[in-house]
């Protein structure tokens, strides 16, 4: 029998010293055998009064016990059942005077006449059966349940029930502090007695969070060094173990968006884990000037492992009208924690009926490095077709908030649009996600360090907004936006961004995003902006389900301003990557980026162009990616391109801090670009060129250069100029092939005066090296039995910007 721990309130010392004896006592039974018909009081109580010493005394079950009026004091007795012989409740007691302090409950204390009691005496485990639960589906087996585990909390017992069926009625707060194996028990939870702020499982963390008191010397030194990047703070060593919370509420942040949420915000807070010297885990996202709370909550020194088990709910949440969030399931309190092998589902010919919304079914709430795994979970009802039968606000199968380190794997969570997204969380740091299916991921404020891998997320999708490492590997998405930044919050990522060897399959035949970042012009309380770096490697759109769709598909969606309504700028990404981008199930390609006011970003490094150079702060790649077949449409429309920087205008930058980027772009046929009134170095290799607009009012603030490109245009039918080519620090075309422009789909080799840059026979601009001219044209030559002239011809072999443009023909 395992003694309890030092740091535990033991029982007097005097029951301490009988159960021990009762224990060796019983020892001495092992022989003693149910066919010697030493089942004393399943006969008669004579008998066993007159056949059985009163320290070995054994009965069928709780009743026949009950009937002995021969036991005394400091007998110890054992019981094959709690109603029936064999019902799994066999238990040991030892019998003492009743006493006040322990009410006979019919479960660890047993009522028994002359004002005796039978104290039930811990084993190696707790049962439910042990305390009367009666599983006949109409009484409240939680009552018994939650004494199972109260007695499991005093004496330190796992729950050990691996099969049965018990149905929870209006008990709730059940508390679950040691190791439970529920193996395929069932348990049934009424849902019409769900309370707003107690759950039916509590997971309570024993130590109480404690205020940490700095002198002034102190804070301030511990103030300087909480900042991103720290890794040693040594003010908060005495604290290891301890998850520490920050927060400053004279410093509001996370000012959310929208007429219905005016005046939301939440207090600039952080979140971190001490270890040993004080060195901190969880990345610092914020600097503080000052604080009006700092608590350290004690982590435990085990994990505690709750196993298997079946939960079915009925789904009539109480309520008509949203009042606020109802507790349905397991509040998780307790650190190092880790729920598994759970299935939770209606039960049969039931529906979600709740006009309230739940908190989650897993709520996990100060908690670090916990675990849910294995578990089969539903997302809840929430846009039904009837409007008056609308829940009021967003409801949740997973939800909670100052989460460290908490990982969540192979866990299944589907539904259809009726129904809110599963996942639902706030100030989730370091976030994990393996091997899951969930109709949704959603975290509204301060998400920091995402990772999903080998995963499927359905119709709700990804929608987040925070910072650090966002990395989504080896992960499909269905839906028609790969990663939605919340615009209620600012649609922001303050961090690396990378997607690889992922999926989106639309839902639906309407514009595709694979990054969406798109605020409100409002002031958030915060920087705003999308990735400090972005890389999207090998992702497919499969758009199989609509092959005749014609819905542009962008890469990245950003807003149409660069600054809040309060004029504070935002950031923007010193790198861009994207790589072998494709589509199956139609012909249709993608979209790059388009961002119309590159000139008030803040890329928190330095850029410039002074007229000699441009020194960029932005690298940006895009290669292998099969582009959108556009419409014809007028020459140097920015509203018709796959990449656009800049608007038409020549508009002045803020300073050295906006985009200044450095663009490449290689084998990403059917380009169309316009960079007019833009800062920019563009390097264009292996490409077929729709459209390019470097041009707009005065020349490209930088360099323009095509290498080994083909010059194709599709445009309607006029007289301007196709091309606008002009860079300031010059244009340069090597190894390109020119084309005839070609109008509704016919090419228009008597139009090829059009490209402006080259007019055959008359014309060659800028600095051109073995520049070639396509069949089409040369055909069209042919059949008019135009010679092109070989000064012509010698100037697209090799052309310098600072020679005449025009053919000498003599």
């Amino acid at each position: 029998m395992t003694l309890l721990d030092s740091d535990h309130t033991p029982p007097q010392s005097t029951e301490r010293a009988l159960q021990r004896r009762g224990a060796l006592a019983l020892l001495s039974l092992g022989g003693i055998a149910v066919t010697q018909r030493t089942v004393v009081a399943a006969t008669s109580n004579d008998a066993a009064s007159d056949e059985t010493p009163s320290a070995s005394r054994i009965y069928s079950t709780i009743a026949e016990l009950r009937k002995d009026t021969t036991l005394r004091a400091g007998a110890v007795v054992r019981t094959l059942g709690y109603h029936t012989a064999g019902d799994g409740g066999e238990a040991t007691y030892t019998i003492s005077a009743a006493a006040a302090k322990k009410p006979a409950d019919s479960g660890a204390v047993i009522g028994l006449d002359k004002d005796l009691q039978a104290n039930l005496l811990p084993g190696n485990a707790v049962n439910y059966h042990m305390f009367g639960t009666k599983s006949d589906g109409k009484s409240d087996d939680g009552v018994q349940i939650k004494q199972a585990h109260e007695f499991a909390q005093r004496h330190k017992l796992p729950i050990i029930q691996r099969h049965g069926e018990f149905w929870i009625i209006k008990a709730n707060e059940i508390p679950i502090t040691t190791n439970v194996q529920w193996g395929n028990t069932i348990f049934h939870l009424d849902e019409k007695y769900n309370e707003k702020r107690k759950a039916r499982f509590v997971v309570p963390n024993p130590h109480s969070a404690k205020s940490i008191k700095l002198d002034e010397a102190a804070k301030k030194s511990f103030l300087s060094r909480l900042k991103p990047g720290v890794q040693l703070i040594p003010e908060m060593a005495p604290y290891k173990n301890c998850l520490i919370s920050i927060h400053d509420s004279g410093d509001k942040i996370g000012f959310r968006a929208g007429d219905r949420y005016k005046g939301q915000s939440w207090n600039r807070e952080e979140l971190f884990y001490v270890e040993e010297g004080g060195r901190i885990l969880g990345d610092i996202a914020w600097k503080f000037k000052n604080y009006t709370s700092l608590t350290a909550t004690p982590c435990n020194d085990s994990f505690l492992i709750i196993d298997g088990g079946g939960f079915y709910v009925s789904g009539d949440n109480p309520g008509e009208k949203y009042t606020g969030y109802y507790q349905n399931g397991f509040r998780i309190q307790r650190s190092r924690t880790k729920i598994q092998n759970q299935w939770v589902g209606l039960e049969p010919g039931k529906r979600d009926i709740s006009m309230e919304p739940r908190s989650g079914f897993y709520n996990l709430s100060r908690v670090y490095n916990s675990t849910l795994e294995n578990i089969r979970l539903i997302p809840w009802e929430q846009n039904r077709s009837d409007p008056k039968k609308k829940v009021g606000a967003g409801t949740y199968g997973i939800g909670g908030a100052r989460m460290l380190n908490c990982t969540f794997r192979n866990i299944t969570a589907e539904g259809s649009w009726v129904h809110w997204g599963v996942f639902g969380t706030n100030l989730n740091k370091n976030f994990r996600i393996e091997k899951c299916q969930l109709n949704r991921v959603d975290v509204h404020f301060h998400c920091w360090n995402l990772s999903i891998v080998d995963s499927v997320i359905g119709l709700r999708g990804i929608s987040i907004t925070g910072g650090g490492d966002l990395t989504i590997e080896n992960t499909v998405q269905h839906g028609n936006v790969f990663v939605n930044f919340r615009r209620d919050f600012g649609a922001k990522w303050d961090g690396n961004i990378r997607i690889r060897n992922c999926k989106l399959i639309p839902y639906r035949d309407s514009t595709v995003v694979i990054l969406s970042s798109r605020p409100s012009q409002f002031d958030y309380g915060y920087p705003v902006g999308c990735g400090r770096a972005i890389d999207i490697d090998n992702v497919e759109v499969d758009f199989s389900g609509f092959p005749t769709s014609t819905a542009p598909i962008w890469l990245i969606s950003l807003a149409e301003f660069s600054t809040t309504e309060d004029g504070a700028r935002h950031f923007f990404a010193n790198q861009i990557s994207a790589r072998n981008v494709t589509v199956a199930g139609r012909q249709q390609g993608v979209r790059l980026m388009n961002i119309p006011e590159p000139y008030h970003y803040d890329l928190g490094r330095e850029g410039s162009y002074d007229g000699i150079q441009l020194k960029p702060n932005c690298q940006m790649v895009f290669e292998n990616i099969l582009l959108e077949e556009l419409p014809p449409s007028k020459p140097n429309d920015p509203e018709h391109a796959h990449f656009r920087i800049g608007n038409k205008g020549s508009t002045p930058y803020q300073d050295s801090k906006a985009l200044y980027p450095h663009v490449r772009i290689t084998n990403c046929p059917n380009l169309s670009a316009y960079l007019g009134g833009s800062a920019a170095n563009l390097s264009v290799t292996d490409t077929t060129i729709d459209r390019c607009t470097a041009a707009a009012d005065g020349p490209l603030r930088g360099s323009l250069n095509l290498q080994s490109c083909r010059l194709a245009p599709q445009v309607i039918e006029g007289t301007e100029p196709i091309y606008a080519l002009d860079a300031e620090l010059g244009t340069h075309l090597t190894n390109c092939t020119v084309h005839a422009p070609r109008v509704a789909g016919v090419a228009k080799p008597d139009q090829a005066d059009r490209l402006e840059f080259i007019q055959p026979n008359k014309r060659v601009r800028f600095y051109q090296l073995n520049t070639a001219i396509g069949n089409d044209l040369l055909a069209h030559f042919k059949a008019k039995k135009i010679e092109l002239h070989p000064n012509f011809i010698a100037m697209l072999k090799s052309h310098h910007g600072l020679e005449s443009d025009a053919v000498a023909i003599r």
